[in-house]
């Protein structure tokens, strides 16, 4: 699934030379090469203080089919698109705003690894993330976007994954150097996207986040 994630994004991760790395195993060839597109990201010392402006609309109607993003105008709302791509064992039906309406479903959440059914009758078990938040990215640059690419930001697939609701309600808009999925085995392919949406966006990376990200791909 996530192979695929990265594919989207459309970006050449380039693998490099050597890091100077504290650990006590080098890393891997691919691991250098997340590392040295992490490096590229523009930076600032500390999150940016959080903007007074920020609305939720700013990025266009929730879960919006009609986007450039990839997979959008395809007569299907993105909620649904995430949950059909995620859940495994998918029933769907034909919904006012999907002909593929998913209804049930059972989800490992990649945060936590417990395993989820997901009912139409109590969606709130299972929750669409935005891997890099929407609050996060306005702080960070997404303010001075166009409406269209802020309606991209909000529904390109390679930002976006189901988990269970709890962990979606306790990361909240938190960055990485506030926040990691507390499954440890899912840091490196959690680091990999929160690099490739910034490395796909006009976005500033906080420092002490980049130390973060550093660390889990250092490990992948």
């Amino acid at each position: 699934m996530w192979a695929a994630l990265i594919v989207c994004t459309a970006l050449a991760v380039v693998a490099a030379g050597s890091l100077a790395v504290d650990h006590r195993r080098p890393p891997s060839a691919a691991a250098r090469g997340w590392l040295v597109e992490l490096e590229r990201i523009p930076r600032v010392a500390a999150r940016l203080p959080h903007r007074s402006d920020y609305q939720r609309s700013a990025f266009g109607a929730a879960w919006a089919d009609e986007t450039d993003a990839h997979g959008g105008n395809n007569a299907c709302d993105t909620r649904n698109d995430i949950l059909r791509r995620d859940l495994d064992e998918v029933v769907t039906t034909t919904g006012p705003r999907c002909a593929a309406t998913v209804t049930a479903g059972r989800l490992r959440s990649p945060y936590t690894g417990r395993v989820f059914v997901f009912r139409r009758s109590r969606a709130a078990a299972v929750q669409i993330d935005h891997i890099v938040p929407l609050s996060y990215a306005w702080d960070m640059g997404a303010h001075a976007w166009s409406s269209t690419q802020r309606l991209r930001f909000a529904n390109d697939p390679a930002n976006l994954v189901a988990v269970d609701g709890r962990s979606n309600q306790d990361k909240k808009d938190l960055e990485p150097a506030r926040w990691m999925p507390p499954a440890r085995r899912f840091h490196c392919q959690y680091a990999q996207q929160f690099v490739a949406v910034l490395a796909a966006y006009p976005l500033l990376l906080d420092e002490p986040s980049a130390h973060a990200l550093h660390r889990a791909l250092t490990d992948c």
